[in-house]
């Protein structure tokens, strides 16, 4: 398999809609519209990162900072740059 790539994440739940909205404290800030509760956030971010990078859900996950805002997603199959220029950053 190709390498995979690492970014950090600030998200905050609840938005009007999910999207990349810039930077925060050196981690891509993501709005997204799913609340935190039973995972989905979480599952709401898997699914906006796949999307925007166009690989399949399964080859995205949180790897660290499941209960929290800050998170570190991986991504199989893409470069480190293939994953900023998707995110926009």
């Amino acid at each position: 398999m190709a390498d995979s790539a690492r970014i950090h994440v600030y998200v905050q739940p609840r938005a009007s809609k999910t999207a990349v909205v810039g930077m925060h404290d050196g981690a891509v800030k993501i709005r997204l519209a799913a609340p935190p509760v039973d995972g989905a956030a979480n599952a709401a971010l898997v699914e906006f990162v796949a999307e925007q990078v166009g690989v399949a859900k399964s080859r995205v996950r949180i790897t660290a900072g499941l209960t929290s805002r800050r998170k570190t997603v991986e991504v199989d199959g893409v470069t480190a740059e293939q994953l900023a220029r998707a995110l926009s950053i």
